[in-house]
């Protein structure tokens, strides 16, 4: 396995359609490479995406079908290089659709899935709102994958909110977490940087969280500032607010030594927790008389 590697963050902005979606990604993927990265990362929703009030409403393919994916796939075969396209619009087989990763490999290959488990159902104010769960089919399974550059914690967006799951893919080995975003303006700049140290500080851990940037079509904006977080939860690369690429070299052997410093992933307890609750109608003599 390769100790050290050039990561690339893809900071694209929405389109409407999977054309110009595809268009844009393979622009940006050029000129990674160009740069010598050897991991694209995008953010999620990378296939396209619009808003319609509260609902989002990107293009939607089968798998087999979506030209998004088919055309990484045929890049990262052509340029050998593994591309993690952070999510796209799946088909399932009820009304909703999939809200997924997909791992590729430097042959075009898929080499792992992973469908966004925690939705962004949100009310930021009486004027904006999300209901992701509307149209979106929740996943039930954590996914951690062995790569030539160290293993891959996926998730996807809100899930950085729910640091067991982090925990949980730190403790199956994962040593790079991927946070692919395309986090609102407005809670990027009140909590997007600190979520993602927190989440490298507390399992020591490299995090790299490519988020989109700019206006979304029908309403909304993406908080760009893309970031490359080492396992001591210092801010290696940051994205800003335009599109473009994002190149760092990181060392894997960061992992190891981190987490021999501050094993803390091997130091859980069992424990119970008690809630006591407070009445307020503490009885005595004189107020019983």
């Amino acid at each position: 396995m390769a100790r050290k590697v050039n990561i690339a963050c893809l900071q694209t902005r929405a389109f409407g359609d999977a054309s110009d979606a595809l268009a844009h990604a393979i622009e940006l993927a050029t000129d990674a490479v160009a740069k010598g990265a050897q991991l694209l990362i995008l953010p999620e929703y990378a296939g396209g995406l619009r808003t319609e009030g509260k609902l989002f409403a990107p293009p939607v393919y089968s798998e087999e079908a979506h030209p998004v994916l088919n055309g990484l796939q045929a890049f990262a075969s052509e340029n050998r290089v593994w591309i993690v396209l952070g999510s796209i619009a799946i088909k399932s087989d009820g009304p909703k659709f999939f809200n997924r990763t997909f791992v590729i490999n430097d042959h075009g290959t898929i080499k792992a899935r992973y469908t966004k488990i925690h939705l962004f159902d949100i009310e930021l104010s009486a004027t904006q709102s999300y209901k992701e769960s509307e149209k979106v089919q929740p996943g039930s399974e954590a996914c951690v994958v062995d790569t030539p550059f160290g293993k891959l914690g996926l998730s996807i967006c809100y899930d950085l909110r729910f640091p067991n799951l982090y925990r949980d893919l730190a403790q199956a080995g994962a040593q790079i977490l991927l946070v692919p975003a395309a986090f609102t303006k407005k809670t990027g700049q009140a909590h997007w940087h600190i979520l993602n140290q927190a989440r490298a500080i507390e399992n020591g851990a490299f995090v790299v969280a490519p988020c989109a940037v700019g206006k979304v079509p029908g309403g909304g904006e993406s908080f760009g500032h893309s970031l490359v977080i080492d396992p001591w939860g210092a801010i290696l690369a940051d994205g800003g607010e335009q599109t473009g690429v994002v190149v760092t070299e990181i060392d894997i052997d960061q992992v190891a030594e981190t987490r021999s410093r501050i094993p803390s992933l091997t130091h859980d307890k069992p424990y119970q927790l008690h809630v006591v609750a407070d009445t307020c109608e503490s009885k005595t003599e004189e107020n019983v008389a």
